[in-house]
């Protein structure tokens, strides 16, 4: 169940505490595997290193990290009724096999064991009643961290899985309002365009919110309390991912955290974003450049849309050979609107051709165009990706040459369309359609100027590639 947003409320002085209060006193142990290293203090986690990315282009660049400003951290806990349970500036003592003890006044045992696999942290707490009286537990997992910069396009901020469903909340809505989730099972956390810091508590009937604090977000989840009987020991498991929003890391973690390989943002046209963000992968794998990936991509799907686009061209030269005859009939039935319909219907079926023929390539390339803006923008693999002068395909081009090229090249593809076909009524609808048309290069360059590098080297290849098929297409047609 989704509670309705509530009005922002205004932090308490335990809020607070929450967020500033740094356990400075705390010892720091580390924690790694072959893919992240972090910083353990009691029951906080911070300073999560991803190994295998580099903060900025250069092989000397530290690497990127998550929770890594000033009291950023995630926190995995118990909240206890009749006891009482370790909090943040409590001091474990080392055990056996890498694991953490601590026993309280009234004699609970808890031992804590940190296992780190790839992206996945399992954080195990083990409790032994030892009193002679019932004690609940209510397992909660809780992640601070500032706000990050937003990325236009790509779902940013809180992410939540409640009952099966994903859903985002951005940092301006956090902002201004509270989120409060009620859910039998999921996860809670925060995405930024390339990385993601998940927890998921295995535990039924858990309530999740998202807020603002002072100058931090929270993102918290606690489960429903369980009892643990006199001498007996409760077990509660948490899982935390602290990775890239990666497919195929995501698709591994799925087993774990279920639901978690839904969390990246393909937009609308995901059936399409997905399988060309899986071939240029596949490209990748082979030529070892994301750009030259991209220009593959490209020709092959322009080879597939071969035979629309032929079927468009010459769609087009029939409409400029008709325009004789068009004018002379909608002269001739001017003031018979219903007759001038009809006539024009059968000079249409005549030529085998209709006004609409000539744009089906353009909106089959639509959802195309925007399926690898979507790939372009989430691929962390194209972060940091060269080709030729760019360093970083999924930014702008810094020299706008690509753009500049871009403009160009639609310019070039436009003149071989049409020619210099000019109708000499101002009125005509070929004509206003013509003008119309020669501003696109301008207005596309301006658009494409500040889009990712390698979106603009796709619609340039594009251009090119329909460039050289005019002209064998015009030479076929020339021939025959």
């Amino acid at each position: 169940m989704w509670t309705s947003p509530k009005n922002a409320p205004t932090p308490t002085e335990a809020d607070v505490a929450i967020i500033s209060a740094g356990a400075t006193d705390i010892p720091v142990r580390e924690i790694s595997s072959d893919k992240i290293g972090a910083d353990l203090r009691g029951l906080r986690i911070s300073n999560v290193a991803l190994l295998d990315y580099a903060a900025t282009s250069g092989e000397k660049s530290e690497r990127v990290k998550l929770l890594g400003s000033e009291n950023d951290f995630l926190e995995i806990g118990l909240n206890a009724t009749g006891t009482t349970a370790p909090d943040m500036n409590t001091v474990w003592q080392d055990a056996a096999d890498n694991k953490m003890t601590w026993r309280n006044s009234d004699g609970v045992v808890f031992t804590r064991d940190i296992s780190v696999d790839g992206y996945l942290i399992t954080i195990t707490d083990s409790v032994e009643n030892n009193t002679a009286r019932d004690i609940s537990f209510a397992p909660y997992a809780r992640i601070v961290r500032g706000p990050s910069r937003s990325s236009a396009g790509v779902a940013t901020g809180a992410v939540t899985n409640t009952n099966s469903r994903v859903r985002y909340v951005d940092w301006g809505k956090m902002a201004k309002k509270s989120y409060v989730y009620s859910t039998t099972n999921g996860f809670v956390g925060f995405a930024d365009q390339y990385w993601q810091t998940i927890a998921n508590i295995k535990s039924p009937d858990q309530t999740m919110r998202v807020k603002s604090v002072a100058d931090k977000y929270v993102a918290d989840s606690t489960a429903a309390p369980i009892v643990v009987k006199p001498n007996d020991t409760g077990v509660f498991t948490t899982t935390v991912f602290a990775g890239p929003r990666e497919q195929r890391v995501l698709d591994t973690a799925e087993t774990t955290i279920p639901g978690i390989g839904k969390t990246i943002d393909y937009g609308w046209f995901w059936f399409f974003a997905r399988p060309l963000l899986w071939a240029l992968n596949i490209l990748n794998s082979f030529v070892m450049n994301y750009g030259v990936a991209i220009i593959l991509l490209t020709i092959l799907l322009r080879l597939l849309m071969w035979p629309l686009t032929r079927k468009s061209y010459v769609s087009s030269i029939k409409m400029q050979q008709m325009q004789p005859e068009l004018k002379r009939i909608q002269k001739l039935y001017a003031n018979d609107k219903i007759r001038l319909q009809m006539e024009m219907m059968n000079l249409y079926r005549t030529h085998k051709t209709s006004p609409m023929s000539g744009c089906l390539p353009m909106l089959i390339q639509i959802p195309i165009f925007f399926a690898l803006y979507k790939a372009l923008l989430v691929s962390v693999n194209m972060r940091n990706a060269h080709f030729l002068w760019i360093k970083d395909l999924a930014a702008m081009d810094p020299y706008f040459i690509l753009p500049i090229l871009m403009g160009a090249t639609m310019w070039l593809q436009q003149y071989l369309q049409t020619g210099r076909n000019k109708s000499t009524d101002g009125n005509d609808a070929m004509a206003q359609t013509g003008r119309m048309m020669k501003w696109l290069p301008i207005i596309f360059t301006i658009m494409f100027a500040w889009m990712p590098a390698g979106l603009v080297l796709y619609w340039t290849v594009s251009n090119i590639f329909g460039i050289v098929q005019t002209y064998i297409i015009k030479r076929r047609l020339n021939t025959k």
